[in-house]
């Protein structure tokens, strides 16, 4: 704010410009740094697409999906691992942490199995990143 004011002429310091901003009940917003959490670059090899984007199911276990996400909440921020049955569209295995790290992937596939006992012939499949 107080550059574009600047731009246009106005000798103002950014105190200047806050003080007026509060006084006027105006709140700037942060701009939010980006973070990134996956490495699409890596040198690990990469599994076939088996899906090539069909997300549908005929029975239950025949075809999962993992992902991770993660949330801003008031600890900070929260690393969510999730298996998801596309024939039903539940949950099947869930893991949180607060790092990004191997264990948290491998603790929901170590997971969903248990719980659920698939038979053969189930595909699980994952993105390319982290």
């Amino acid at each position: 704010m107080t550059r574009e004011l600047q731009d246009q002429g106005f000798p103002i310091g950014r105190r200047r410009t806050a003080q007026l901003m509060w006084e006027n009940g105006l709140k700037a917003r942060q701009k939010r740094r980006f973070k990134r959490i996956t490495d699409s670059h890596h040198a690990f090899p990469i599994a076939p697409n088996l899906l090539e984007q069909d997300f549908s199911a005929e029975r239950p276990n025949q075809r999962w999906n993992a992902d991770i996400s993660y949330v801003w909440t008031g600890a900070g921020w929260l690393y969510l691992a999730v298996t998801l049955d596309f024939f039903a569209r539940r949950v099947v295995g869930w893991a949180v942490s607060d790092r990004l790290h191997k264990e948290l992937a491998l603790e929901v596939l170590r997971k969903a199995p248990a719980i659920r006992r698939p038979g053969e012939g189930l595909i699980h499949h994952a993105d390319c990143g982290s």
